[in-house]
């Protein structure tokens, strides 16, 4: 799960691969604001094929955080 996650965030918002951690804080570690995380949220949305509410994206703060969120979804 990890992984797959780590290849969208690379994708998507072009963050450097290395700085992907379970435990990477989304805002700080890896820059991404709240344009970058919708934009997330529709890339993991397809690569997932899965729904993210407004609600949930919110919440998101690691790395951690995206994994559970898509395992719960699974």
């Amino acid at each position: 799960m990890l992984e797959k996650v780590k290849e969208v965030l690379v994708e998507a918002i072009n963050v450097d691969e290395d700085m992907i951690t379970m435990e990477a804080n989304l805002k700080d570690d890896l820059g991404i604001d709240s344009l970058a995380a919708v934009e997330l949220s529709l890339e993991l949305e397809t690569a997932f094929d899965v729904r993210i509410d407004d609600e949930e994206l919110e919440k998101l703060v690691t790395v951690a955080d995206i994994v559970k969120l898509l395992e719960s979804k699974q």
